[in-house]
């Protein structure tokens, strides 16, 4: 079920770098207005003045690209390393012109270093923090000095080096909980499958392709027989592990890109993607007799429990997800009135085939 996840994850991912991407064109306005007010703050003659206006013109017109033109709407880590690139360039031609390491704005590559920690990855950012160093060294030595000149400024390398590598272990934190507060809300905590959230987003695509497309899908409901009869026999914990087992049976006998979730209590669901009702009957009695088959251990007690299946399918049974989940569901409560452990195959006539329809159980 893992490869179901990056469905909702990634749009997640999506709107995080939609962010960052908002964040790098803040910066871009900011260092074109910095070096703006420091022109007109310290003017210069010769050529330095026009190098500096040229820069500024050039990150202008990017930035008006990036976030409006060509280049917008395309969110992701290849975009904002583009973007620190553009960004790393400009600082070093402007301390350029400004002062060489002595420029005001030497110190605008930490801010460069600390976006590419929160952005890129570690890999990433000590590449970039390689390339601050060279850029460092090139602006100090662009004018010959002595020797003791750059030994005493051979230090102020190190912070470059130490940002970086600081940055880049709090974004791998960072990144790591941010990861497992998306997991958690994407799965059902006792069993590690999908909840209801994730199921009905998957769904809601799965039900999409399948309109356009005019593909067949089949949505069954399961629901474990004995819950409360072990649970006082056992205790709750051994209903957990029955749970759990009922889970571990599911997603042995589904495909990949089938979807399951936990419904609620011991309720489970399955949306069988690109396949009719008829062609997965096999797959769900699997899972109904392996359940019955297969007991498991708690507290030295091998406990057995069933399972109670319905099923229904897209086009025959419903025209969208919710009311074939709602007559899968009436078929798997057909299935508790008549004897339980077994799969009822929703239709019209599986009332009268079983104990009649006045005498469906209230909801």
């Amino acid at each position: 079920m893992d490869d179901m996840l990056p469905v909702e994850a990634g749009q997640g991912i999506q709107q995080r770098f939609k962010g960052y991407d908002r964040i790098m064109g803040n910066i871009s306005w900011l260092l074109i207005a910095l070096v703006a007010l420091n022109m007109k703050i310290k003017p210069t003659e010769g050529p330095s003045m026009a190098f500096l206006a040229g820069f500024s013109v050039l990150l202008f017109f990017y930035n008006l690209n990036a976030r409006y033109g060509v280049l917008s709407r395309k969110y992701g880590a290849i975009k904002i390393f583009i973007d620190l690139m553009v960004f790393l360039s400009f600082i070093v031609a402007v301390c350029w012109y400004t002062g060489k390491i002595t420029s005001p704005f030497m110190s605008l590559i930490y801010l460069i270093l600390m976006a590419t920690a929160l952005t890129q990855g570690r890999r990433v950012t000590y590449f970039m923090a390689g390339l601050a160093v060279s850029s460092y060294i090139l602006l100090a030595s662009a004018e010959f000095r002595e020797l003791n000149y750059y030994l005493t400024h051979i230090i102020e390398l190190f912070p470059f080096m130490l940002i970086a590598h600081l940055g880049a272990m709090l974004a791998g934190e960072s990144e790591a909980a941010r990861s497992e507060v998306e997991r958690l809300s994407l799965t059902d905590d006792v069993t590690g499958i999908n909840n209801m959230r994730n199921f009905f987003l998957l769904a809601d695509i799965q039900e999409k392709l399948a309109i356009r497309y005019i593909r067949p899908f089949a949505i069954c409901m399961l629901d474990a027989d004995n819950l409360k009869k072990i649970n006082d026999q056992y205790g709750h914990f051994a209903g957990t592990m029955l749970i759990q087992q009922v889970a571990r049976m599911i997603t042995a006998h589904i495909r990949s890109s089938d979807i399951c979730a936990r419904y609620g209590g011991d309720e489970f669901v399955i949306m069988f993607n690109e396949t009719g009702k008829q062609d997965v009957i096999s797959a769900v009695e699997r899972i109904v007799s392996g359940m019955a088959s297969t007991p498991f251990e708690f507290e030295g007690n091998k406990i057995t429990t069933t399972l109670s299946a319905g099923l229904a399918g897209y086009p025959d049974d419903g025209s969208d997800v919710r009311t074939i989940m709602a007559n899968a569901d009436e078929a798997m409560y057909v299935s508790k009135r008549s004897g339980k452990n077994r799969l009822t195959i929703f239709s019209e006539t599986m009332y009268d085939e079983s104990f009649g329809k006045h005498e469906m159980p209230s909801r």
